[in-house]
């Protein structure tokens, strides 16, 4: 069965697409078509905003509602703006987890249309440049990089609540690195446990 909604503790999770602009060396989707007992490849499509709505139910049940998926969500700008905008009239929260390329796909700073929507915006950085980041992360657009980077630097000055995330595995040496482009930046930097 499609899956296009599902729990994790306190949290509601959005697969809304498949599609990536990345191909990480270390993503779950590629070890298994299942993440904790939820089937999260879309073999009948991608569902509309309103298919996602009316699984949703009361927003105000979770701790967040999360586009987090087996893809990259900025591929569906418009849908998920969309299902901000209910989830925000119901009471609930919103979080974004992303690569940082959605203006690169969308050929346009997202930035400005993603403040007031999101209540906050987690960007993937795993590497402090470009030249790692192309070999762990296998971008299959030009300048992912440096347009992750000037995505996060966007959201800053439109005032979205963002951060970066890297995962623990990539050595206390690139470790350092992204928290210097972080502090640079000025946007906070998480370290997060490699999900294996």
């Amino acid at each position: 069965m499609e899956t296009y909604t599902y729990k994790i503790g306190d949290n509601l999770y959005i697969n809304l697409t498949n599609r990536c602009s990345n191909r990480c060396t270390f993503c779950v989707r590629d070890q298994s078509a299942e993440y904790e007992g939820n089937y999260l490849w879309l073999k009948e499509g991608e569902p509309s905003a309103e298919q996602v709505i009316e699984e949703i139910g009361n927003p105000a049940e979770y701790n967040e509602i999360v586009f987090c998926g087996y893809g990259e969500p900025t591929y569906r700008l418009e849908a998920m703006l969309e299902i901000c905008d209910f989830v925000h009239a119901h009471g609930g929260k919103t979080r974004l987890n992303t690569n940082g390329h959605g203006s690169l796909i969308n050929e346009e700073n997202i930035a400005p249309k993603l403040a007031g929507k999101l209540d906050g915006v987690n960007i993937s950085l795993n590497s402090p440049d470009a030249g790692s980041y192309n070999e762990v992360c296998r971008p299959r657009i030009d300048i992912a990089f440096e347009g992750l980077l000037q995505f996060a630097k966007d959201c800053k000055e439109a005032g979205v609540n963002c951060w970066f995330s890297v995962v623990d595995c990539i050595g206390e040496e690139k470790l350092e690195g992204c928290r210097k482009i972080a502090e640079g930046i000025g946007i906070p930097l998480r370290v997060r446990e490699f999900i294996g």
